[in-house]
């Protein structure tokens, strides 16, 4: 069945998803594999990314966020984390050049100030000019989790020291606005490809409710056919949310 058979059928039997996250794993042992050096493997990583970025567009998702390069990923080698910056570079050049084609609201989330200038530029240029688009994908970018959290707890401290809130104020919905997520919904699926199971800091707060999906395939070798078969699993769940069905 080819692509748009089946979109179709998806659309006919379920609503699109709103948000997809994933967790871009396996680029290293994909290159291991073939005895290629690990930037090899984050190059085809970087392919693999473009192609489900498009897919996810056809299949009519708003919202997709990708663990790009995370707080604890500086601990690799200088080449390796040179390689990952350089096809990051490269992608956001090409990305401003096709913007008006391709209509991607670019987002960051994470601290970017450990970046070089230029690829600090780059990004906020990337924001800037796409900002009024409809899809939009979010890169988690020296992006952790509890950094996110902790981040959020102090912006919102410093407004209770301001007297700009007052602690009982706090809740969920106002925690949330403080987070680099703030006013977009949470993903319903999260996807972790390479044949690990684990969180690895990934959207903490957010994936309180998300379903989940593991894949015993490298994320260079993932494609749309895996996106239809997390998009299967997701559907053939009985999502509670706490309560007894």
């Amino acid at each position: 069945m080819g692509l748009f058979q089946r979109k179709v059928q998806q659309e006919q039997e379920f609503p699109p998803l709103r948000h997809i996250a994933i967790i871009m794993d396996g680029n290293g042992r994909w290159a291991k594999k073939r005895g290629l050096p690990r930037t090899a493997g984050h190059a085809a990583g970087a392919e693999s990314f473009r192609r489900i970025a498009n897919y996810c567009r056809t299949l009519g998702v708003r919202y997709l966020t990708v663990y790009a390069f995370s707080t604890e990923n500086w601990k690799r080698s200088q080449e390796e984390v040179g390689g990952i910056m350089t096809l990051l570079r490269k992608y956001l050049e090409e990305a401003l050049r096709d913007m008006e084609k391709n209509k991607v609201h670019f987002c960051f989330f994470g601290d970017l100030s450990r970046l070089s200038p230029d690829l600090q530029e780059l990004c906020r240029d990337a924001e800037s000019r796409s900002r009024d688009y409809e899809v939009q994908v979010n890169f988690c970018l020296n992006y952790g989790g509890r950094d996110e959290i902790v981040r959020a707890a102090r912006l919102f401290a410093q407004e209770v020291a301001e007297g700009k809130r007052q602690p009982e104020e706090l809740d969920e919905a106002i925690f949330s606005q403080y987070l680099y997520s703030a006013d977009i919904p949470d993903p319903e699926l999260i996807i972790r490809p390479s044949g690990e199971e684990r969180i690895s800091n990934f959207l903490l707060w957010q994936s309180a409710y998300s379903e989940y999906v593991f894949m015993d395939v490298l994320w260079p070798d993932f494609g749309p056919k895996d996106l239809d078969e997390a998009i299967a699993q997701f559907h053939r769940r009985n999502r509670r949310f706490g309560g007894a069905k």
